[in-house]
């Protein structure tokens, strides 16, 4: 049941909705790197959001637990929620992948700008633990955008007999959601300890 080939074989049976996922969050990076006034102003929000509670991990006794405990919990809960809020037509997975491959696109170009060594931001800021944690993050919304398609599937069908398919996958989804978002939470774990070590010191 929670074996990693079922989770990988359940990643496989959602892969429309897993490249949608991906399409979604290059589009939001893409519009954070051509961001207007309206939309940047929207996203420094979000980074001075981020910028104050980094302020506030850092003065604490131990800096790295707590990016470590912030950056774990807030991803996890996060991706765990967004799943299960697939169930209004999928909406919000859509609107979170947007919102933060705007967030990610801006901030990037942003530090272009400045001059900043994109080797240093990609390589040392963002790879080390993004490779694990971006991928994580989509593959919750791709299981979300997942359940928003058995909505709007399930509004639509009339068919007696595909909707008796229907309920079957219904029951699959709710079966397998569990050990799915075990194996999310594990990735986001091994991301978190990557962020709060490597990429602090890389950075550094």
């Amino acid at each position: 049941m929670f074996k990693l080939s079922s989770f990988i074989k359940d990643i496989a049976l959602i892969k429309r909705t897993m490249m949608l996922s991906t399409i979604l969050f290059g589009i939001g990076i893409l519009v954070g790197w051509i961001s207007t006034d309206f939309i940047e102003q929207f996203i420094n929000q979000q980074i001075e959001g981020i910028r104050q509670i980094s302020q506030g991990l850092n003065e604490s006794e131990n800096p790295q637990w707590s990016y470590f405990k912030f950056i774990f919990l807030n991803n996890s809960i996060k991706s765990v929620l967004i799943i299960f809020f697939g169930i209004f037509l999928g909406i919000l997975p859509m609107i979170f992948l947007m919102v933060n491959g705007m967030v990610l696109g801006y901030l990037v170009h942003s530090l272009a700008v400045q001059g900043e060594s994109m080797f240093e931001v990609i390589v040392k800021g963002l790879l080390p633990h993004g490779i694990i944690e971006v991928p994580a993050i989509i593959i919750a919304c791709g299981f979300g955008l997942r359940l928003g398609t058995l909505v709007w599937i399930s509004i639509g069908q009339r068919n007696d007999g595909k909707r008796a398919n229907l309920g079957q996958q219904w029951t699959y989804f709710f079966k397998r959601v569990g050990p799915n978002v075990v194996w999310i939470v594990i990735l986001l774990f091994i991301a978190a300890i990557i962020e709060s070590t490597v990429t602090l010191w890389l950075m550094q």
